[in-house]
């Protein structure tokens, strides 16, 4: 696997539209990475739930496996080790008992080990305005472990679209180390047009780390929309890279490592943090 200039990379985010069957989104997937591999990435990120969207939750449950009989994450390591990147698959539907699922991220070396799994700690509940109700915790089991991963360029945090809101648990991955955060995501459009460019920009910021987006797009097999524009954002904030609209895309930027030391000594916040404690309401 050929690295870029100086230790640095190049990442791509794969956008996707997952269809309410595991093949077609599966071969959408691979169809992407392998496009995304032939334009020179050597990380390829994909979205969260690239297996499945399904809202129908007997058919969900009918259609995913548990991990060790899961027949995609053998593919994707087939991938990986064949092109000769590092594949992080954003997120998987993985059966964990009769009625409810992992949200579980994969990064896969180009080895095809996997190298980190990690669990989505926090899940969307919500009543929207125009009608629509998630409700991730009624299907799915929340993650507690904060996850990273080294690359051979830089260190990864691996969160998936919801964590997005939890400004916390970037700091924490950011004092663990993590030079780029990953935040592969399937946002609803109403939030997406809000607040997508504006939270993924911020969490760059704040932390003095690149952010790796990539996202599912586009209105689904299954009637749900989601708001796609894929993104990869600098330290400093700047966006190197857009999908800007949501069909399925490909993008791509290069990631030098060393811009995370240069933002972080020239605004110093995670040297700066101070404990402190909140005095009570007389």
């Amino acid at each position: 696997m050929a690295e870029g200039g100086n230790g640095s990379f190049t990442a791509a985010c794969v956008q996707m539209r997952a269809d309410v069957a595991v093949k077609p989104s599966v071969d959408q997937a691979i169809a992407l990475i392998r496009e995304a591999a032939r334009s020179g990435a050597h990380y390829v990120q994909t979205p969260e739930m690239t297996n499945i969207l399904q809202p129908e939750r007997p058919k969900f449950f009918e259609a995913i496996r548990t991990e060790a009989e899961d027949p995609t994450i053998p593919l994707f390591q087939a991938e990986a080790m064949q092109l000769g990147i590092w594949l992080h698959v954003g997120s998987l539907a993985i059966k964990v008992g009769e009625r409810q699922a992992a949200n579980r991220a994969y990064v896969i070396s180009p080895d095809g080990e996997v190298v980190a799994a990690y669990d989505k700690i926090h899940m969307f509940d919500v009543d929207l305005p125009n009608g629509q109700t998630y409700r991730e915790s009624a299907a799915y089991a929340p993650g507690d472990v904060a996850v990273t991963a080294d690359l051979p360029w830089a260190r990864l945090g691996v969160t998936i679209c919801y964590d997005l809101r939890f400004p916390h648990l970037y700091r924490r991955l950011a004092e663990q180390g993590a030079e780029v955060m990953a935040i592969p995501s399937s946002f609803t459009v109403p939030t997406g047009e809000a607040h997508w460019h504006v939270l993924m920009r911020a969490r760059a910021i704040e932390n003095g780390a690149f952010v790796v987006a990539a996202a599912q797009g586009g209105v689904h097999a299954c009637g749900r929309a989601t708001y796609g524009h894929s993104l990869i954002v600098d330290p400093w904030g700047r966006i190197l890279a857009e999908a800007d609209h949501d069909d399925p895309a490909v993008i791509l930027a290069e990631i030098d490592p060393a811009k995370v030391g240069e933002t972080r000594g020239r605004i110093p916040s995670l040297a700066n943090g101070r404990v402190f404690r909140v005095a009570e309401t007389p």
